[in-house]
């Protein structure tokens, strides 16, 4: 005897990740408190956090990228397994492996590479650079084989001009001016060296590799 109404046979449960909204708004489904893994990568120049939660009872698994959902799948008889889903046309792998201790083990992998491998890999290609001026702050990316810009997570255009010794770039944005200076170091294995001014003050440069660790701090909700 089945105990499973007509609607809750196995074989009409869905294979594919739920997209369709509940009763609930996106808001209040999303709860730090429920996130049991977190990464952050740069792709194509911007910054994305990516959170997964997990019911170990229900199997529940939900995927959020910078606050928003990109995968629900609500009942999983099943408890480890793999969620597929792309940010900005690059395929990502969400993984969930048994540990020992009735325990779980989350692994990301972007463009076929695990986490830590591709940010090490795309740490070597950006620069990065945050301040905060006048309350707001400001996260400034730079692609340095294409010497692409974002600030924000938004491209800007601009075009370099040629200076003494190097080029700068200058972008206006709510008031304040950018300078993005590409000067030689002087030295082969250097090669060029980038400052980022702000209203003709100087930004440190942000360790791309430390800021991994922290997520949240450049991309709270």
């Amino acid at each position: 005897m089945s105990f499973l109404s007509p609607a809750l046979k196995l074989e009409n449960l869905p294979s594919q990740p739920s997209m369709n909204l509940d009763h609930l708004s996106e808001e209040k489904r999303y709860n730090k408190n429920n996130i049991v893994a977190k990464w952050c990568a740069p792709i194509n120049g911007k910054m994305y956090r990516i959170e997964l939660e997990h019911g170990t009872t229900s199997g529940k698994r939900m995927v959020w990228v910078n606050g928003k959902e990109v995968i629900r799948r609500d009942w999983m008889f099943k408890l480890v397994g793999e969620d597929t889903f792309y940010i900005d046309q690059i395929r990502c792998i969400i993984r969930v492996d048994p540990a020992p201790g009735f325990k779980y083990e989350y692994s990301l992998f972007i463009d076929g590479k695990p986490h830590d491998q591709y940010t090490e890999e795309q740490t070597k290609q950006y620069r990065l650079w945050l301040t905060t001026i006048d309350n707001i702050e400001y996260r400034i990316m730079l692609e340095l084989d294409t010497l692409t810009l974002y600030i924000n997570d938004v491209l800007r255009q601009e075009t370099a001009e040629f200076v003494d010794g190097g080029t700068d770039t200058v972008i206006q944005e709510n008031g304040i001016e950018f300078i993005l200076q590409a000067r030689s170091s002087g030295n082969k294995l250097s090669g060029i060296v980038h400052t980022l001014l702000a209203n003709h003050v100087e930004i440190p440069e942000a360790k791309i590799q430390e800021i991994m660790q922290e997520p949240c701090s450049i991309l709270s909700t």
